[in-house]
């Protein structure tokens, strides 16, 4: 099922950027032999992320395995000038494993938020450090591993904007982050 899975989720990526080089009219090929991806002539940098089916039921004739199929989603960002990231994640981050992988400072800011914002700010962490990681070829728990304490309260205010975009300059970096609440994304460019 895991296989199937991954295979579903590499072939939609590589078929919504096919649709996104068509829709920009660049003839082009995806070049996979090193990351981070890069387009074939053009040298554009490409970046892809999706989500999956976390059931580990067996049974894949289930109703419920059919529709958290059909709420996979897919991603792929493309950028002229240098590596991006983008991660979507629908599944929160669980405590235990934010307190693993996350700095004192990032912890210790967390605990001071209410539950709810705890949760939210939690998860899109992850999904920055899952971002950087891409940008930089990280190792995992490199990656997940840096502080970005930093960030954490223009994080709180994106999440009480009512916008479905908040940019966010990184102030350690020479990146942007942008929060796409609705869609469960960060686009990191």
């Amino acid at each position: 099922m895991a296989q199937h899975q991954r295979h579903l989720q590499r072939k939609g990526v590589r078929l919504l950027l096919q649709q996104l080089l068509d829709e920009l009219k660049l003839r082009d090929t995806l070049d996979e032999s090193n990351f981070p991806y890069r387009l074939s002539s053009s040298k554009y940098y490409v970046c892809f992320s999706h989500t999956g089916n976390k059931n580990h039921d067996t049974n894949q004739n289930t109703v419920q395995t059919i529709n958290k199929s059909l709420n996979s989603k897919v991603t792929v960002v493309i950028s002229r000038h240098r590596p991006i990231g983008v991660d979507i994640e629908t599944n929160h981050v669980a405590w235990h494993v934010a307190q693993r992988f996350y700095s004192e400072h990032e912890m210790a800011a967390l605990q001071a938020l209410s539950p709810l914002q705890r949760k939210i700010i939690a998860k899109l962490l992850w999904q920055i450090k899952e971002s950087f990681i891409k940008i930089h070829q990280y190792k995992l728990a490199q990656g997940l591993g840096i502080d970005y304490s930093y960030l954490i309260a223009d994080l709180v205010y994106a999440i009480r904007e009512p916008s479905s975009l908040m940019v966010i300059v990184d102030i350690k970096s020479d990146y942007r982050i942008a929060v796409l609440s609705a869609q469960q994304t960060i686009v990191i460019f």
